[in-house]
């Protein structure tokens, strides 16, 4: 009886959604409200003397634009990143089977050594390397995961992880153009902009933090840290060129 892996994994291990697309929605939701709320802080650094001077079609033409271009670019790069990972461990993984073929003894003392190296008595070692060595592919696996520290890429879809990351990046940089939205930009549609986009930051820091079990302070800590860094180099370009 064949086993799904990927529900296997989702199931016995209680591996959701979130989980299994972490890396995608932080990475690109965090750049998604920090490219956005540049495009907001910049205009309003270029205007620091009077917000209102801003155009608000002006910043939402800019914000939107910025928005969905960087939203489909950072989704195919992470298609495209995908592609090329999974196209770099076939090739390496090809070359292992070679020289498995080609000096198997060298490359069980390989093995076995990185083996040992993880922990397993030099007895226990040598046994599983010559049984490996009788399956090559499973070998070459080993090998891939323990010497080049690259994991099987067939188990992710890179154009699924380009979706979500392109969903992540619009659905949380749309945050900071929200009061432009429902409101004349003034001085006080920048400061809502401001309390948007930190609660933004803290909701993906909460999401990391449920995904990951970690501190919570640590979680939304460093996500909030990492936009506000941002946030306030752009604000000061901003008033340095509009000067």
């Amino acid at each position: 009886m064949s086993i799904d892996w990927n529900t296997h994994r989702r199931e016995a291990h209680k591996l959701g959604r979130l989980q299994e697309f972490l890396r995608q929605i932080v990475y690109g939701g965090n750049d998604g409200i920090v490219t956005t709320f540049a495009i907001v802080a910049g205009f309003a650094g270029a205007a620091a003397e009077g917000v209102a001077q801003i155009g608000g079609m002006a910043v939402l033409v800019f914000g939107l634009a910025n928005l969905f271009a960087d939203g489909v670019s950072m989704g195919l790069g992470e298609f495209l990143s995908g592609r090329a990972q999974r196209d770099l461990y076939h090739r390496r993984r090809a070359m292992e089977l070679e020289e498995i073929a080609r000096n198997p003894a060298r490359e069980r003392q390989e093995l076995e050594t990185i083996l040992r190296q993880r922990g397993l008595p030099q007895s226990d070692a040598l046994a599983a390397a010559d049984i490996l060595q009788r399956h090559p592919a499973m070998m070459a696996d080993l090998m891939m995961t323990y010497e080049f520290g690259m994991h099987d890429p067939e188990e992710e879809d890179p154009a699924v992880n380009g979706l979500f990351t392109f969903c992540a990046f619009v659905t949380f940089g749309a945050v900071p153009l929200l009061p432009y939205f429902l409101g004349p930009p003034s001085t006080q549609a920048f400061h809502w902009s401001i309390a948007a986009t930190l609660g933004a930051l803290t909701g993906l820091g909460l999401l990391r933090w449920r995904a990951t079990g970690e501190n919570p302070g640590r979680s939304v800590g460093e996500t909030v840290a990492v936009g506000a860094i941002c946030a306030v180099v752009a604000y000061g370009v901003g008033w340095i060129v509009g000067g």
